[in-house]
């Protein structure tokens, strides 16, 4: 039987309208690249990162929702099993943040109800063009009570504080963490390093 290299799997959805910049978080985060060409999402797709938080290795399964209307039944299952989602809206385009309230909606139709959501406000490279102002989306937040952020994935701008951030929330809310702890200690130290990991990469290299 081969050896766990991580203590925890924690499953991230990233949802948001077509367009507004999903796979290119994804794979600022992943990969530390950026690429204008990427061609949408067609139903869903996955990244692993393996990351460590308060001495634990988290391997995080992050998966790519394709934001079209025509894929929607296919990517509400996947909210099963969800442990965080990342809600993202174009900060240049203010249909794609007026939505945001139609994907909580979702989030509460099919994701679990403790699971962990943060805002992301994508694009602040891109000030000039701003629809959506800090201010309002920071209201949206409030009223919801979600962590918000702006991101710049072209830029590399809050992408690793947003993954972290909400890993963090998701370890925090574990009701076994401190019991686990000391049963886990052993695994991370002198564990091998997996972060160039790239298994289950759907279609990418």
């Amino acid at each position: 039987m081969s050896k766990k290299t991580y203590d925890l799997l924690f499953k991230i959805l990233l949802i948001g309208d077509s367009g507004v910049g999903k796979t290119c978080i994804l794979f600022r985060f992943s990969d530390d690249a950026f690429n204008t060409t990427f061609i949408s999402t067609i139903g869903i797709d996955f990244k692993i990162k393996t990351i460590e938080l308060q001495g634990k290795k988290i391997k995080l399964q992050i998966w790519d929702t394709a934001g079209q209307e025509r894929f929607h039944t296919i990517t509400t299952s996947y909210y099963r099993g969800a442990m965080g989602i990342m809600l993202v809206y174009d900060l240049t385009q203010r249909k794609s943040f007026e939505n945001i309230n139609k994907w909580i909606r979702n989030i509460d139709e099919h994701a679990s109800k403790d699971v962990e959501k943060i805002i992301l406000g994508n694009k602040v490279d891109e000030a000039d063009k701003r629809e959506v102002l800090k201010s309002e989306a920071e209201e949206l937040a409030r009223i919801h009570s979600i962590r918000f952020m702006e991101t710049s994935a072209k830029t590399n701008i809050n992408i690793d504080a947003a993954f972290l951030g909400l890993a963090n929330d998701i370890l925090n809310k574990m009701p076994g963490k401190r019991s686990q702890a000391s049963e886990t200690i052993s695994i991370q130290n002198h564990s091998r390093p997996n972060s160039n990991q790239k298994r289950g990469c759907c279609g990418s290299s």
